[in-house]
C-alpha cells in the first residue's frame, strides 16, 4: 500500500498496514516536504528531524522507512526542479480534506525551525493552488500550524 493510500485510509479512519509499498506516488508528499526544506539551499538538522518525525508520527512509518523515503525523497528532488507533477498525483488521489492535511504537514516543515520566510509562503501558496485549497483554508492551516509551533 503506497504511502498516500496509507494517509488516505489514516483521514478516513481506516486502519493502516503495517508495510508500506513502494511507488512513484509514495513519493509525492515527502518530495514536497524536501523543497519546502530547501527553499534556502539546504535542508538544515531540524528540518530533516522534523520531517523524519512526520513521516514516522503523521504517515506511521518505521524510522528505517522514513529514513529511506527521506533519502529517496531528496534524490527525487534533486532530479527534477517542478513539483507539478508530484501536486497532481496528490490532488488526483485526495478528497479536500486529505489535501488540507498534506498542507498541513508541508507548514509544519515551514515552522520546523521557528520562522517563515517570503519563498516559504509563496512556495505555501502554490502549492495551496496546485492541490485546490482555497486560500482562505490555506491561510488557516499556516495558523493552527504556526500556532502549534
Amino acid at each position: 500500500m503506497s504511502i498516500l493510500k496509507r494517509i488516505h485510509n489514516m483521514l478516513n479512519g481506516a486502519p493502516m498496514a503495517t508495510q508500506p509499498e513502494k511507488g512513484d506516488e509514495t513519493l509525492a508528499a515527502a518530495v514536497l516536504m524536501v523543497e519546502v526544506a530547501a527553499g534556502d539551499g539546504q535542508i538544515s538538522r531540524i528540518e530533516r528531524e522534523r520531517i523524519l518525525s512526520l513521516l514516522e508520527n503523521r504517515l506511521g512509518l518505521s524510522a528505517e522507512d522514513a529514513l529511506e523515503l527521506f533519502v529517496e525523497a531528496i534524490a527525487t528532488h534533486d532530479e527534477t526542479n517542478q513539483m507539478l507533477h508530484f501536486t497532481r498525483k496528490i490532488k488526483d488521489h485526495f478528497d479536500a480534506a486529505g489535501r488540507e492535511k498534506i498542507l498541513e504537514l508541508l507548514w509544519e516543515v515551514v515552522f520546523a525551525d521557528g520562522e517563515e520566510d517570503a519563498y516559504e509562503s509563496n512556495l505555501l501558496r502554490r502549492v495551496g493552488g496546485l492541490l485546490y485549497v482555497p486560500d482562505h483554508k490555506n491561510g488557516e492551516i499556516r495558523k493552527m500550524v504556526k500556532a502549534r509551533a
